[in-house]
């Protein structure tokens, strides 16, 4: 019988979840107290973080910590690394990557003529995350029960697989998060930490805010996205590439395909975008179909 729920959402275990204030983050702080686990929520808003806090309210048998962090600078993490293993002695059993942010280059600018741009958005985006596993991962794997389930999940994006033009600093951050994520879960394979890649779809998050006042229809919200996360966590999948509704999974897995096949095919980059292969990509996209996915025998 599958199991329904990954086994480290359990009573007493430990969540730290950066970019905890808000969207994904918050919607998995939620859902992570309501499994009655003790969260640590970090995050650069101190008040978007109060505020969160406060809809989380301490139990009998679980604490609600808050930690301002800028993740990007590493001496944060080390600051705030002693006093988290001093409140949960046993370690941080689920470690959610999630932190990162949208930077503009500057007026007047492109994202050519900004290296400051790119600077910024790697440092949040892709090294906010390798400065949590530096800071905890001796944590996570320092428990070798392998009764007691561990997980880390990275937030990841589609832009950082399909790669469309406009936002070169923020695809490659995102593409970079895909790549860690790869390695550290083969890394632990052998450990009872699991490693995921979270790939959420359109979501109705703060980034959003800015240009639809309201969800739009075609977007999910943060919480569908945390729980078809805990869907694919409990199915043990690495991969979990949401859907949204208007982008089903299948369109996802065609486009991807497809922008993969740039590099096989020789075609030429980001070809899906281009003047004179767009109508070819969007017939061949469409018309894509995959063979069952082959199993351990």
């Amino acid at each position: 019988m599958t199991a329904t729920l990954h086994a480290v959402f359990r009573e007493g275990a430990t969540a730290l979840i950066t970019g905890a204030a808000s969207g994904i983050g918050l919607a998995t702080a939620k859902f992570c107290h309501a499994h009655c686990m003790n969260l640590c929520l970090l995050d650069i808003n101190a008040s978007g973080l109060d505020k969160a806090a406060s809809e989380l309210s301490n139990s009998s048998t679980t604490t609600v910590s808050k930690f301002t962090v800028d993740v990007s600078n590493l001496s944060d993490w080390e600051k705030i690394r002693q006093e988290i293993l001093n409140l949960y002695p046993g370690g941080v059993d689920f470690l959610m990557l999630n932190a990162g942010g949208a930077f503009k280059p500057a007026s007047g600018k492109t994202p050519w003529q900004d290296p400051e741009h790119f600077q910024k958005t790697f440092a949040v985006n892709t090294l906010g995350y390798t400065n949590g596993i530096a800071t905890f991962i001796d944590s996570l794997t320092g428990n070798k029960d392998e009764q007691l389930q561990r997980a880390v999940v990275l937030t990841g994006s589609k832009q950082g697989i399909t790669n469309p033009p406009g936002n070169p600093a923020y695809n490659a951050s995102k593409s970079a998060v895909k790549t860690i994520a790869e390695h550290l879960s083969f890394d632990l394979r052998h450990t009872n930490t699991s490693v995921h890649l979270l790939v959420p779809g359109w979501t109705y998050t703060g980034l959003q805010t800015a240009y639809f006042p309201t969800k739009p229809d075609g977007a999910w919200a943060p919480e569908e996205v945390v729980n078809f996360m805990s869907q694919k966590m409990a199915e043990q999948k690495f991969y979990i590439l949401c859907p949204d509704n208007e982008v089903t999974e299948e369109l996802d897995r065609q486009r991807m395909a497809w922008g993969y096949g740039d590099i096989v095919y020789g075609r030429p980059a980001l070809s899906r975008w281009r003047e004179d292969w767009k109508q070819t990509a969007a017939r061949e996209i469409q018309a894509t179909e995959f063979p069952p996915a082959p199993s351990l025998e």
